[in-house]
């Protein structure tokens, strides 16, 4: 019978998204006590964040903890959810010392509830390291999903200096990517690349209703950040007036170079579970990605998805696409996203990719498990 573990996981809002963390640790909710800290930030706030700045005052003020319940634990929930009463400022050390005292009453109320003697600490975001000194006899588990040296969204700086203080604190370091595993000592670090929910993107779903009727349609699906060739998109599309290219996410950057493309849609975004609807039918799926530094180290979770959902896909050539380069078209340009696009044949019927049904995240989660095992 397996050890049940305690695990205090700091990661991104809880259900705002549906990251590789959330698929791993939900497959861990039945075997072990899993508690979600809510995301602690990776920049200071803006004038541009007034939004969810007052989600998570709100948050805060619901006792700092959500108790999802057992029903929904065990089938989809955290045994705990905590909003963090924390002010996200990475590199200000007043900030600093205030959240780490903040949080440690938090951490050690919720110890106290629960009886944690010795919990695991497993974290997505360098920012948790304020806290994570705080207990050496605690073994900590950094999951590294992104480069956030380069990653949108972050002050860059002073997150690359915590990230750099969590590598030398944590027993292990768990990373998506190649690329990702170089930066870190070999000695603790384990390569553990994304998996996919195969059942969920492979089994029939009906067409969505909003998806374009009498038009070939490109699809992507994802937020919308620079890291988005926007150029090379509309260059495209204004060549090929007989497809639609129609994206589904929410909008992290400028979009006015695509909003100005007459067959480019710019949907917004769609619940996780819906997205089937739109992968299993569109006639190509797209990863139209700008070569930076955050992609060349990236492992998307789409392209899994794409896959699993049996519909032609057209990249961007980046290393993560390299595993897969007999089973996508690798573009470098515009003129070559333009020539695939005009080559494509037609599929009457999807084909799911079968081999992603080695690639589950119960098969990722096992093996994060072990690890997590051994702590």
């Amino acid at each position: 019978m397996t050890k049940s573990l305690d695990i205090i996981v700091f990661g991104e809002d809880w259900g705002a998204h549906p990251s590789a963390t959330q698929h791993l640790m939900t497959r861990l909710f039945t075997r072990h006590r899993v508690f979600w800290v809510n995301s602690l930030g990776l920049r200071r706030p803006r004038l541009t964040d007034h939004k969810r700045a007052f989600r998570k005052l709100w948050a805060m003020t619901q006792n700092g903890t959500k108790d999802p319940g057992e029903r929904d634990r065990l089938r989809n929930g955290p045994h705990q959810i905590i909003a963090p009463r924390c002010l996200p400022w990475p590199g200000n050390r007043v900030v600093a010392e205030i959240n780490r005292f903040s949080l440690m009453q938090q951490i050690e109320a919720l110890r106290t509830r629960h009886q944690l003697r010795r919990p695991v600490f497993l974290t997505a975001l360098p920012s948790a390291i304020d806290l994570l000194e705080a207990y050496p006899d605690c073994p900590v588990v950094y999951y590294c999903g992104d480069d956030f040296a380069a990653l949108a969204g972050v002050d860059h700086a002073p997150v690359a200096k915590m990230e750099q203080r969590l590598a030398e604190r944590a027993e292990r370091i768990v990373t998506a990517s190649p690329q990702l595993a170089e930066r870190f000592p070999v000695s603790k670090t384990i390569l553990l690349e994304h998996g996919v929910d195969y059942d969920h993107f492979a089994t029939e779903a009906p067409r969505a209703t909003d998806l374009p009727q009498h038009t070939k349609v490109a699809g992507f699906y994802g937020a919308l950040h620079d890291w988005l060739d926007q150029e090379m998109i509309a260059t495209a599309a204004a060549q090929c007036p007989e497809w639609t290219f129609f994206f589904i996410g929410e909008k992290h950057c400028d979009t006015q170079r695509l909003d100005r493309v007459k067959n480019v849609v710019l949907l917004g975004p769609r619940p996780h579970g819906a997205l089937p609807s739109y992968a299993q039918h569109w006639d190509v799926g797209l990863l139209p990605f700008r070569d930076t530094p955050q992609i060349r180290a990236c492992n998307p979770l789409k392209l899994r998805e794409y896959l699993s959902a049996g519909r032609p896909i057209i990249s961007t050539d980046f290393p993560a696409t390299r595993a897969f380069e007999d089973k996508i078209t690798l573009i470098r340009s515009a003129q070559e996203l333009t020539h695939a696009l005009q080559n494509v044949a037609p599929v009457p019927k999807r084909v799911p990719d079968r081999d992603m049904q080695t690639q589950s995240w119960d098969a990722k989660a096992w093996i994060l498990e072990k690890q997590l095992l051994t702590l």
